[in-house]
């Protein structure tokens, strides 16, 4: 989480030195402090989900539903910034004159639909396993027996 405020202040900083220097390019410094911005958020995500799943209550996580909304929220925001990072490489590189440098951005664009992708795919095949062990009668079982220690 420091390391994500630290970059937080440094796109910050670098945006103030953009502005108070005439020669350089306003715009490229701008879309470099959102970058470095993006990449702060996804830190801090990071670091919120190992604190909160690990530290804080590492036991929380006891069905396969707890596990499926946290890893749906972690991979969500991971993509989000992916996206947004491609976003800003696709703006920068398209200021340049070599298109050849178009291929990061696009790569970058595909990673995060297979992101995308994938936690679709997770998503459909952990509800309907937790559908398979609802129904199982162990799961009946277990679930009462649940309810008895209250």
């Amino acid at each position: 989480m420091v390391v994500a405020g630290g970059l937080i202040v440094y796109a910050g900083l670098q945006q103030v030195s953009a502005f108070s220097a005439p020669e350089q390019d306003i715009g490229r410094a701008l879309l470099d402090s959102v970058g470095y911005m993006v990449i702060a958020i996804a830190v801090f995500e990071v670091a919120k989900y190992i604190l909160e799943e690990e530290v804080i209550d590492p036991t929380q996580m006891r069905n396969a539903g707890q596990a499926r909304r946290s890893i749906t929220k972690f991979v969500s925001t991971i993509s989000i910034a992916v996206f947004l990072e491609a976003l800003v490489a696709v703006f920068q590189t398209s200021k340049g004159a070599d298109m050849s440098m178009m291929l990061y951005p696009t790569l970058l664009l595909f990673g995060g639909v297979a992101m995308v992708v994938g936690l679709g795919v997770y998503q459909r095949l952990s509800t309907a396993a937790e559908g398979e062990v609802r129904s199982s009668p162990q799961a009946a079982a277990e679930e009462q027996a649940e309810l008895d220690k209250f």
